[in-house]
């Protein structure tokens, strides 16, 4: 079934907001506001599917497998935002990372023309990237029927990936290519078509809740703390520094060498610490998957 432009739900104009330019600025913002606090109540809505997907996608990284973002325009730049977030938050490695943006990366900041209809660029990177069934891919569409993100995601789906949609309309293409769909009917903007607004933002939230919740579960998270942060800047060295204190206390001299040691890494400095040798740190970290509490309790 082929979507037109005005049976999707997402281009509709709604009558509410046909004079939103002849508004005082405060009520045009409290009625922007208002549409941005029901589309976080749609993600929470879809907490049942995310956690499908949550726990479909952990056996696949659990055994080295990558994560994919690909998208085209506000969801591309969406899904780049929550992916490149990933490895100075929480160690997440770059080359287990592929974020795919219809019309390359020079598409995050300036429009690429009909980059959104290219499906053969769409299977071409992802043969590039020689997608597998060890990875897992979330293809982002407000429309649901975006070709490049579509393509990609049927290209991931049948070279055995773990493929997840997230779309904004009910019944669309990508939900259809994708083995897990994520629906977030976000409907109709205040400004008709303009997909940065609810959609996106219930994108995002459900890319924070999805990413989020796989790198705790992976390990990366102890006691609610960044175990596997990057320490790129002096602001994060303080935050590792009252991490291993509160986690493994000792003096800030104690505490800097074991940091030094581990390269910057808490985890790691924790089990240093806790009288382990940098080596015996790897290798229970190893056995245990990066599980900090099975670690500390063996």
């Amino acid at each position: 079934m082929t979507e037109t432009l005005a049976s999707l739900q997402t281009e509709h104009h709604d009558p509410r907001y046909a004079t939103i330019e002849l508004w005082p600025t405060a009520t045009i913002l409290d009625a922007l506001a208002e549409a941005q606090m029901a589309a976080t109540a749609l993600v929470r809505a879809a907490v049942p599917a995310l956690e499908t997907a949550v726990e479909a996608a952990l056996p696949r990284l659990r055994a080295g497998g990558r994560l994919f973002y690909v998208g085209a325009g506000t969801a591309g730049r969406v899904g780049m935002q929550d992916g490149v977030e990933l490895t100075p938050t929480y160690g997440w490695p770059a080359e287990r990372l592929v974020m795919l943006l219809a019309g390359g990366n020079g598409a995050a900041s300036t429009a690429v023309e009909g980059a959104e209809d290219d499906e053969g660029a769409a299977r071409a990177e992802m043969a590039a990237h020689e997608v597998g069934p060890e990875d897992v891919v979330f293809g982002i569409a407000a429309s649901g029927n975006t070709p490049y993100t579509c393509a990609a995601v049927k290209a991931g789906r049948e070279a055995g990936a773990l493929t997840i949609g997230i779309s904004c309309v009910s019944g669309a293409r990508l939900l259809r290519e994708a083995e897990l769909g994520i629906v977030l009917p976000t409907g109709s903007e205040a400004v008709a078509g303009s997909t940065r607004l609810k959609a996106g933002t219930a994108q995002k939230a459900a890319l924070n809740l999805l990413s989020t919740t796989l790198m705790i579960r992976l390990g990366h998270v102890y006691q609610g703390l960044m175990v596997d942060m990057r320490v790129t800047n002096t602001k994060l060295a303080r935050r590792a520094m009252g991490m291993v204190r509160s986690l493994a206390g000792g003096s800030d001299e104690e505490i800097g060498a074991a940091l030094k040691q581990s390269d910057g890494n808490v985890k790691r400095a924790v089990l240093l610490r806790h009288g382990m040798s940098l080596a015996e740190a790897e290798r229970a970290l190893e056995a245990a998957q990066g599980d900090l509490h099975a670690v500390l309790k063996s």
